[in-house]
């Protein structure tokens, strides 16, 4: 028996339409699914703003208190004033011999210097913000061997100015008390500024020309700053040594630690530098090594201006804006994941599921991340992804279940979602990780769906049951 025409046409009709209607669902679906977007893209744009407002308040702590901070130093500059004879041209052309006084100065790094000392962590809130501060109980030892040079003239002798040792600090106001300066055993009364930016400086007694010059100096100091330190290794040889109670240093700079130790009892580190390694000396002769040159600014720390140094930061073991920011990145894929699956569920079991309740579920899974932000503000980062993570699968869980009209169905999403949520807190605590295990995630989804719907006669689906 031959089907008529007639009865072609109507299939051929019909498989037009259950096409046309798998199009469009399609395409709602895809809609749907950029919608999700602008709450997603609100949300994102939600913690910046809280980012911005936490590091309003280490700006404000630092006004306060005070800033980063780094230390330079000691130099020993040696003023001096010359007469040297110079041709002029005066008013009429007439080239003339004029004798002038110009000044100048020496300027002398140590041969050694070594900086250690305790730093003593604390935590200061502004509102619902902490920064960590802190106050350094350093020494700085250093030793001078230099040599006046001679008159070039003895007709016309350099006169010899008072000559001072200064210390370059970024940011006076973190100094507590007075800091006690010994040079040669013998102290000495410590003033303000550098003469050449902000720090601290100690006049000597006047040279003489030709001197050799050997110094060995000791300065005590406490200094406070907020988050950041930083030292300048001026010294033919430097050496650093800093330790802390706080388990999480960033080392930053243009030197690492030669050694290191880190455990859930602080830090201890060590440098080791020489003048051959680092161009720091010329950079303090240009001006720009922060703080000691004249381009100092409080606040700033010395390889902020491209000046080579060694620091160190107290950083936030887990800073939520940035893991809730992480974790936001990936809502559109938590988002596509389940709305394939209910596309799949919907074609496969013929049970339609509405464009309103796509676009409730996208929107439930889209406020997990403004649940874990603001939490995150008041608990600790793991304890609100709990608590954010229960809540949304809770939600969901009950309200699949109606729309999927089986607790079974229900179930089953949420704890699909569950393991999402899981996979998605190991990338965050695994920064390191993140890319290969991101990666192998994305694959592992993939190859599940491709599993899953090998046999799947895609021309079939959403056609009429006979």
């Amino acid at each position: 028996m031959h089907a008529t025409p007639a009865a072609c046409s109507l299939v051929v009709g019909s498989m037009a339409g259950t096409h046309m209607r798998l199009a469009v669902k399609t395409l709602l679906v895809l809609g749907m699914t950029l919608a999700i977007l602008i709450p997603l893209t609100m949300i994102r744009s939600t913690i910046h703003e809280r980012q911005a407002y936490r590091l309003q308040a280490v700006a404000d702590i630092a006004r306060s208190y005070a800033g980063a901070q780094a230390l330079s130093g000691p130099v020993l500059v040696v003023p001096y004033v010359e007469t040297a004879e110079t041709e002029e041209k005066d008013a009429q052309g007439t080239i003339r011999k004029v004798i002038r006084q110009q000044a100048g100065r020496w300027t002398f790094f140590p041969s050694t210097l070594e900086v250690s000392g305790h730093l003593q962590p604390d935590i200061r809130k502004r509102g619902l913000h902490e920064v960590r501060t802190y106050e350094m109980k350093g020494t700085a030892i250093a030793a001078f061997e230099a040599r006046i040079p001679t008159d070039g003239n003895p007709l016309r002798p350099r006169r010899i100015g008072e000559p001072w040792l200064g210390y370059g600090i970024a940011d006076v106001r973190g100094l507590v008390g007075t800091p006690q300066l010994v040079v040669d055993g013998v102290g000495r009364l410590v003033e303000q500024g550098t003469r050449d930016g902000q720090g601290i400086h100690a006049r000597l007694p006047v040279p003489a020309a030709g001197e050799n010059i050997r110094l060995d100096t000791r300065l005590e100091f406490v200094l406070g700053g907020t988050e950041s330190l930083a030292f300048v290794p001026l010294g033919r040889s430097n050496r650093f040594a800093v330790d802390s109670s706080w388990p999480h240093p960033q080392f930053t700079g243009s030197f690492l630690p030669r050694s290191r130790t880190i455990d859930d009892r602080g830090f201890r580190a060590n440098w080791e530098i020489s003048s051959l390694a680092t161009n720091a000396r010329r950079q303090y002769l240009e001006g720009r090594a922060l703080p000691g040159g004249s381009s100092a600014q409080a606040g700033q720390t010395s390889d902020a201006q491209g000046v080579d140094a060694v620091g160190l930061s107290l950083v936030d073991p887990v800073n939520v804006y940035t893991q809730a920011d992480r974790a936001s990145k990936y809502g559109l894929l938590f988002v596509l994941l389940t709305f394939v699956g209910f596309f799949m569920f919907e074609l496969i079991k013929q049970l339609p599921i509405h464009p309103i309740q796509y676009g409730l579920v996208g929107l439930a899974l889209a406020i997990f991340f403004l649940l874990l932000v603001s939490l995150s503000e008041h608990v600790e980062f793991g304890v609100a992804y709990l608590v954010s993570s229960i809540a949304c699968i809770g939600l969901l869980g009950i309200y699949l279940s109606a729309v999927l009209r089986s607790v079974a169905r229900g179930t089953g999403f949420a704890t699909m979602l569950a393991m999402l949520y899981a996979a998605l807190y190991g990338l965050l605590v695994s920064e390191d990780n993140a890319l290969v295990l991101g990666a192998g995630m994305l694959f592992v989804i993939l190859a599940a769906i491709m599993l899953i719907t090998r046999k799947v006669d895609w021309y079939q689906l959403g056609r009429p049951v006979p």
